[in-house]
């Protein structure tokens, strides 16, 4: 930097991922950074991400990995190959937090937790003379685009100018700790298009019964296979809840779910009990039961499922199940769960929606107002759980953090 030349200054606004690591790419070349932030604190989803173990990314080949993003994955390829997931990986090596690959691929940190790798982050970004104001919310653009108002916890509204904007505000899911989709009709109001926000990678409503509700509550469907029109057949474990069912392979099926409720208003959901035997053999176990055996004991006994996998054949097919070990089997195969509805947006894990690719330009720069970048998911994107989430917010965030510098530059 030229002595007596000021820095170019830069406003972040959002304190998660996306907008931390815009911050850390445009102050790591020499641009002055305020990040703004309503919430007492910054990075308060990272920190809920990490509560199980913090799944940073995933390890899988390139290509299997850039098909987790669906209709978006070409926008987002660009993107995903500058900051991959060994970038990721050696970002936060650099932060004192090596990673381990997990038996399911998935990538954490050796710590296994957000808070140590938060805490190193922000110390970095502090030596990088970056400023974060907490309690500050983003209300729109001023006059000019990058020109941004905030308003703080007195109510009172001010206007930061700065050279370039980052806005990195998330989606509209978890509320409580930030995304709040708040930001959507400031966006929309300067003419930038924006695709409803919608639940993704959430659970799903099912009228249960008040006694297997109340029975099984709390209890995981273990190793089962669950499939609705138009989706391929997805294996894991699915979480029976008081309202209905969530999990892994309920979140991977989504898009297919939505799309089917937004057709019909409900959609079947077919669990396969025992997705490692054909039906064929099922009915051949099946045939050997004996004459005292109870239903339950049968299939106990036969096919090894247990009480909440009988109980879900009880709820879903009516209590006089079949006793013919080729309708049984079948049955087994093929359980048959009413979907009436997704879990609220508040409740979802991440969001679909948002600003639509054809507002912004290469660089992440929202076309209609230049100086504008935007990341995270504030764009209309989604992808399963799995590491796919974060990935994808970090990486879109250095992208607008290098597009910034590069309008900077210019």
């Amino acid at each position: 930097m030229t002595s007596g030349v000021s820095a170019p200054t830069a406003t972040v606004v959002g304190g998660g991922p996306a907008g931390l690591m815009a911050a850390e790419v445009l102050a790591g070349h020499g641009v002055a950074v305020t990040v703004f932030e309503h919430m007492p604190s910054v990075g308060r989803k990272l920190l809920l991400a990490g509560r199980g173990g913090l799944n940073l990314t995933h390890s899988e080949d390139p290509a299997s990995f850039l098909t987790r993003y669906g209709e978006t994955a070409d926008r987002l390829a660009p993107v995903l190959a500058a900051f991959d997931p060994e970038a990721l990986r050696g970002w936060a090596a650099g932060l004192g937090e090596p990673t381990f690959v997990g038996s399911s691929g998935r990538v954490f940190p050796q710590s296994f937790r957000a808070t140590p790798l938060l805490r190193a982050w922000l110390a970095r970004l502090a030596e990088l003379g970056v400023r974060i104001e907490t309690r500050q919310r983003w209300v729109g653009f001023g006059a000019d685009p990058t020109v941004v108002r905030v308003t703080g916890p007195d109510g009172d509204e001010r206007s930061i100018a700065g050279d370039v904007v980052v806005l990195a505000l998330g989606g509209a899911s978890w509320p409580r700790v930030g995304s709040d989709g708040g930001w959507v009709e400031a966006v929309t109001a300067a003419g930038v298009e924006v695709a409803p926000l919608r639940a993704a990678n959430v659970g799903v409503r099912v009228a249960w019964s008040p006694v297997f509700a109340d029975r099984f509550q709390g209890v995981p469907l273990k190793y089962v296979t669950v499939q609705v029109a138009g989706s391929p057949p997805v294996s894991g474990d699915a979480m029976v809840t008081v309202t209905g069912l969530e999990g892994g392979p309920i979140y991977a099926i989504g898009v297919a779910i939505r799309d089917a409720l937004d057709a019909a208003g409900s959609c079947a959901l077919t669990v396969d009990l025992r997705p490692d035997r054909s039906t064929e053999q099922l009915a051949e176990r099946l045939a050997r039961r004996r004459p005292k055996d109870s239903t339950s004991t049968w299939l106990r006994r036969a096919i090894g499922l247990d009480a909440i996998a009988i109980g879900l054949l009880r709820e879903c097919a009516g209590p006089d199940l079949p006793a013919q070990p080729d309708r049984m089997a079948a049955l087994v195969k093929a359980v048959p769960v009413r979907i009436d509805a997704t879990m609220p947006i508040g409740r979802a894990i991440s969001t679909a929606g948002g600003i639509a690719w054809s507002e912004v330009d290469d660089t992440l720069m929202l076309r209609r107002l230049p100086g504008v970048f935007v990341a995270g998911e504030m764009l209309d994107w989604e992808a399963p759980t799995g590491g796919y989430l974060l990935q994808a917010s970090f990486a879109t965030g250095a992208a607008a953090g290098r597009g910034a510098l590069t309008r900077l530059a210019s």
